[in-house]
């Protein structure tokens, strides 16, 4: 269990049958809310619902989306009000770097384009759809939290992943800075968090940080969700670096 309150209010998360968007889904729901779980792997997708829902029956619903399709992302945002009423907190973390996910080697001009096209849509292009999506909503609202989700790669650059880097920097940096100055007028907040090694896959263990040690997902959800509570309500447009002193290496 944890301290947060989120009775009466609903989160919107892409990626969410697994990894960290899964256990802020999960976290979400123990604080008293509901959660639109949205997912490209519709059997994952399932088998997280389950599990959330065992903590409290009916408080999760699900929508297959590859947040590469902006109709999909509709779709989930749809399901969201219509199962729940509102959308409180929308949170991106569909994402991936695209060569591990190609499993593709070789020099960035020696690698086909189409890889880097995923990276980008996936990263960058996503984030942007679900918040040309839910701002509709929030609008109405007339509050709202949206959440892009970085990476200190972003912040860092990398010669091989150049679509996840820029991406990553686009998101966390331009696209938040530009959600916030849109939505205040509405009570609407955007910001990103870019963690960086997270114990989501056991080999972010090998990536040095001032700190020794790999991030757990716990620690990095329950930024987000300070953020986006009442309890931070004051933090908007920002980015937040969450790398345990990598980047200061």
């Amino acid at each position: 269990m944890n301290d947060f309150d989120f009775r009466g209010k609903v989160i919107l998360s892409s990626g969410a049958a697994s990894g960290m968007g899964f256990l802020i889904c999960k976290t979400f729901v123990e604080a008293g809310g509901s959660a639109l779980m949205a997912d490209v792997n519709a059997e994952a997708l399932e088998k997280a619902l389950a599990e959330v829902n065992a903590i409290r029956p009916g408080a999760a619903a699900g929508s297959v989306c590859d947040v590469r399709d902006y109709a999909q992302i509709c779709a989930a945002r749809d399901k969201a009000v219509k199962t729940f009423g509102s959308i409180d907190l929308a949170a991106n973390f569909a994402g991936g770097s695209e060569l591990r996910i190609f499993n593709a080697h070789g020099e960035f001009p020696d690698i086909p384009i189409e890889v880097f096209d995923w990276g980008l849509d996936v990263n960058l292009r996503a984030q942007l759809y679900m918040a040309h999506a839910v701002l509709s909503v929030m609008r109405e609202q007339k509050s709202g939290v949206i959440v892009n989700i970085g990476s200190i790669t972003g912040v860092e650059g990398c010669g091989s992943n150049m679509a996840y880097a820029a991406s990553k920097s686009g998101a966390a940096f331009g696209l938040t800075k530009s959600i916030a100055k849109y939505g205040a007028k509405y009570g609407i907040r955007c910001f990103a968090v870019s963690p960086g090694p997270v114990l989501t896959r056991p080999e972010m263990a090998n990536m040095k940080t001032l700190l020794g040690r790999a991030a757990e997902p716990k620690e990095i959800v329950d930024m987000i969700l300070y953020v986006a509570s009442d309890r931070g309500s004051f933090i908007d447009g920002t980015n937040i670096l969450m790398d345990g002193g990598r980047y200061v290496m």
